[in-house]
């Protein structure tokens, strides 16, 4: 290993594994080439040169809005080796959206897709942005000035606290922050997953999350790369793709859409899954029902576990051991967690509900541009407010409760959503649901039940209430009970309680 990559550990960490084992492939299910570790890291170094001809300097950040490809993995992989911040944006953000990014970030170069380039370039060109060019099949400006380049002589140096990149968070309640994320922090929990889910290089996982987003690109991606493993990459998920790569594969990563949709499928089978050793599932809660069915059909106990944009991840449900539904498990090694009253900051004992907080080498460094709103977000000794409601049980198993902001305070009473929507989840025909609180003359806020019915077996408003009627306080009971084909969710399958909330604030006539 060269000096420079040394001096950069994150990247050389990532690039180790796969030192004299060229014939490793990356395997692709949208019928492209398959792509060894050597082809895939020459690629990453011209990625690196091309960025730094284009003017990208240590620390200069590279925002991307592109279509998943291995050739924009090999753009953020050449990011760090040119020592740039890496800034990966949704591919749904709308040009407004993405111009409110490129303003705040100041990227030296924005990687879009050809097609929407002439749609971008005013707010590129307004943040004194380089356009470049990258699509779905790997072609573009960037690709071109990448063949052309020769490799970037090793990597920049980079320190531990030195930015890796910036995540902005999805902004549902206010103006998105940009979580900087450190080279330290991505090792750190990237080492920490590798060894606490036992990746090694003779997994092969199923990559089929977005590349946008912490749990695509900074945990199934740089797990799986400083473990030395194959990934079998989906440009999406796609139900038939990913059942048919099953029995080729030993893991998946995923979110609880990926389960619910694959439990549909004909194809999820004991022998479709006789290779695969471990299935993971985060970025929103898993229901318990999705768990049981899972087990029942497959053998296999799916762990779950808990992260965030500003942390990467926190805690997880164990390799060896109880994988409780419900639960996210205990902190991961190096990482410890709290729970306090959000007021006073009192630490809380085991069982008590309050806000929890997390303190770890994984910890981002602060918001962007946000000095104020970083300390308004730490606590003294360097523990950070993640803005969850969670329970610690006496055997140590955390519990996320809910988001903060979605507590209701219904006639001066505290009501945690998730208590509720376990409840409503188990009742017959009820598929899943989310309880919000809506403005009430009376009560401040009243609480209301939205509920997807299971197809033909939809329960009654009044079934439900009264299904709850003596299993929970009378100011925990939903006063409205309301009935949608689906609930709203974001990219990632979390549900949009802020989009709930907005479409029935009038529902009492408070609003």
């Amino acid at each position: 290993m060269s000096t420079s990559y040394a001096a950069n550990a994150l990247a050389s960490a990532l690039r180790a594994p796969s030192l004299g084992r060229e014939a490793e492939i990356f395997a692709e299910a949208d019928g492209r080439p398959d792509l060894s570790f050597g082809d895939l890291w020459s690629g990453a170094e011209r990625m690196a040169a091309a960025l730094a001809a284009a003017g990208v300097r240590p620390g200069d950040r590279v925002a991307v809005q592109a279509e998943k490809s291995l050739e924009a993995v090999q753009l953020y992989l050449g990011a760090l080796l040119c020592g740039g911040c890496f800034l990966p944006l949704n591919t749904a953000y709308t040009p407004e959206e993405i111009a409110f990014f490129l303003d705040d970030a100041a990227p030296t170069v924005f990687v879009c897709d050809p097609a929407r380039a002439e749609a971008l370039s005013q707010a590129a060109e307004a943040a004194h942005a380089q356009v470049l060019t990258l699509d779905a099949a790997g072609a573009g400006t960037l690709a071109e000035a990448r063949d052309a380049a020769p490799a970037f002589a090793g990597a920049a140096a980079r320190a531990t606290d030195d930015l890796a990149c910036i995540l902005y968070t999805s902004g549902t309640t206010g103006r998105s922050k940009g979580a900087m994320l450190t080279h330290g922090n991505l090792l750190s929990n990237a080492l920490t997953l590798r060894d606490y889910w036992r990746f090694t290089a003779e997994d092969r996982l199923i990559h089929a999350l977005p590349i946008f987003h912490a749990h695509g690109l900074y945990v199934a991606l740089n797990v799986t790369l400083v473990a030395g493993g194959a990934l079998i990459f989906h440009a999406k998920f796609d139900a038939d793709a990913v059942a048919a790569a099953l029995p080729r594969a030993t893991a998946l990563m995923g979110v609880p859409t990926f389960y619910t949709r694959l439990l549909a499928h004909p194809g999820l089978t004991r022998d479709a899954v006789a290779n695969m050793r471990l299935f993971i599932s985060g970025s929103a809660p898993l229901l318990e029902e999705t768990h049981r069915q899972w087990s029942e059909r497959t053998g296999h106990a799916i762990l779950e576990r808990y992260g965030m944009t500003e942390t990467s991840m926190n805690a997880s449900n164990p390799y060896d051991g109880e994988r409780r539904p419900g639960s996210v498990g205990f902190p991961l090694p190096g990482v410890e967690l709290r729970v306090t009253d959000p007021e006073s900051g009192e630490i809380l004992g085991a069982g008590e509900i309050g806000g929890l907080e997390v303190r770890g080498p994984n910890v981002f460094k602060g918001y962007w541009r946000m000095p104020e709103k970083t300390e308004e977000e730490f606590r003294d000794g360097g523990w950070f407010i993640t803005g969850d409601m969670a329970v610690i049980g006496e055997d140590g198993y955390v519990s996320i409760v809910g988001r903060a902001k979605d507590l209701v305070i219904s006639g001066g009473y505290n009501v945690y959503p998730k208590e509720i929507e376990g409840l409503i989840d188990d009742l017959p025909g009820v598929l899943e649901s989310a309880v919000i609180g809506v403005p009430h003359a009376d009560f401040g806020e009243a609480v209301v039940a939205v509920v997807t019915p299971q197809a033909g077996e939809a329960p009654s408003e009044v079934a439900v209430r009264e299904a709850l009627s003596d299993r929970i306080a009378k100011y925990k009971q939903p006063k409205r009970v309301i009935f949608v084909e689906e609930l709203p969710r974001n990219t990632m399958g979390k549900v949009q309680k802020n989009l709930l909330r907005d479409a029935h604030k009038d529902l009492f006539g408070a609003g």
